[in-house]
């Protein structure tokens, strides 16, 4: 495994395990370099989204780079607000596309379930992806009854679920019925998020120093040897190409268990699916 390596979702996409995440990054020149630092670090996949407001600098951070757009990998999302009513899809679509001057996306999620506008908004998704301008559609922190409801209108299965995974909050039953399904899970705030003490954990600390890894580069090397799809975010150069520091290690079986203990189940540090209203 290294940083090219890519996992085949269910349309025979294939997606970099390894993504640059860009949640909370402002529409700035700061999310410009960091987007361009991420890219000369070698990161291929960048994620943003509509209700990030960023997508103009992400878009701007890519040209900057001077890379080829087609060995880019580029997620954005679909704004859990009007453009989840009927018929509203493919504008908002468009306008992502336009912000980020990009010709198509490779994966565009619904971001966030709104009970009574999800399976609509899916349909739009559908659209979207017959077009042939996203090349894989998903979803943002389904949860199995979630996809129970969706798979009762959808044609075309999520190639991607977007969650909030970390060692505090490992999601294992989640993952294995996405598994079963052939949904990818893919883990935003996978070093848990403002708030969280996952990076003051002993247990991940004494890991860390046999490896003489920091501690997010222990979480991150995890989650990328349980098949998870991982996107950590910064706007520091050094901890971004940190955070790309991962494959000159690997993780012992019972290393695995060790963290795979540390899950507290419901310990969220961001929003929570099966109680939020838009």
């Amino acid at each position: 495994m290294d940083i090219n390596t890519t996992k085949k979702l269910n349309n025979g996409v294939e997606i970099p395990y390894l993504g640059f995440g860009t949640l909370r990054s402002k529409d700035n020149e700061e999310t410009v370099n960091a987007v361009r630092w991420a890219i000369d670090a070698g990161y291929r996949h960048i994620d943003t989204a509509a209700g990030y407001g960023n997508e103009k600098s992400v878009g701007q951070g890519i040209r900057a780079s001077g890379i080829n757009r087609k060995k880019m990998f580029v997620t954005t999302k679909l704004k859990p607000d009007e453009d989840m009513l009927p018929g509203a899809q493919m504008k908002a679509f468009e306008k992502s596309l336009d912000l980020l001057q990009l010709d198509y996306i490779d994966l565009y999620l619904i971001h966030w379930p709104v009970a009574g506008k999800t399976l609509q908004a899916w349909e739009g998704m559908e659209a979207i992806y017959k077009s042939g301008r996203a090349r894989a559609i998903g979803v943002f922190n389904f949860t199995e009854r979630h996809f129970v409801e969706l798979f009762r209108n959808a044609k075309i299965k999520p190639a991607v679920n977007q969650i909030e995974l970390h060692p505090h909050l490992s999601q294992q039953s989640l993952v294995r019925y996405c598994e079963t399904e052939g949904i990818a899970c893919e883990a935003w705030s996978p070093l848990g998020g403002d708030g969280g003490k996952l990076l003051d954990d002993p247990a991940l600390n004494k890991i860390a120093g046999k490896y003489g890894k920091s501690i997010a580069q222990v979480i991150l090397r995890w989650n990328l040897q349980n098949g998870i799809i991982t996107i950590p975010k910064s706007i520091h150069q050094t901890r971004i190409v940190d955070n790309a520091n991962l494959y000159d290690f690997e993780l012992l079986a019972d290393e695995m268990k060790t963290i795979n203990a540390l899950d507290q189940d419901s310990r969220r540090f961001g929003r929570d699916p099966n109680t939020l209203n838009f």
